[in-house]
């Protein structure tokens, strides 16, 4: 199964898609700061798929994942919003994204993206 990282400031949010994904059998780090999870990262931990909320405290769900990029290049993103838009969706994707999720998280549409995105790999 894969190693996957969540960030949202939301602790509920990050802990709700933990369990989620923990019954499909995956390893699921969670961080409500955006230092704390790039830190993780840049201590070689690895990660096969990162789950970001795009609006956080400091940063951009895009800018957390462009930092991400410059560790583990081949890491799979999912950006997830509570405000979705054309522009977001596709600014997401642009950058790297392989998913797009719209909050509130859905347990069989997360499931259903997180498979295919793993697939992808």
């Amino acid at each position: 199964m894969a190693e996957i990282l969540v960030l949202d400031d939301v602790e509920d949010a990050a802990v709700l898609i933990k369990k989620i994904l923990e019954k499909k059998g995956h390893r699921v780090m969670v961080f409500t700061d955006e230092d704390l999870a790039l830190r993780h990262v840049r201590e070689g931990n690895p990660v096969d798929l990162a789950i970001l909320d795009l609006k956080l405290r400091k940063m951009e769900g895009t800018e957390v994942l462009a930092e991400l990029k410059k560790y583990l290049p081949a890491v799979r993103a999912i950006i997830m919003t509570g405000y979705p838009t054309v522009e977001t969706a596709s600014q997401a994707l642009n950058l790297g994204a392989a998913a797009y999720c719209v909050k509130p998280i859905d347990k069989t549409e997360l499931e259903d993206k997180v498979a295919e995105v793993l697939a992808e790999m």
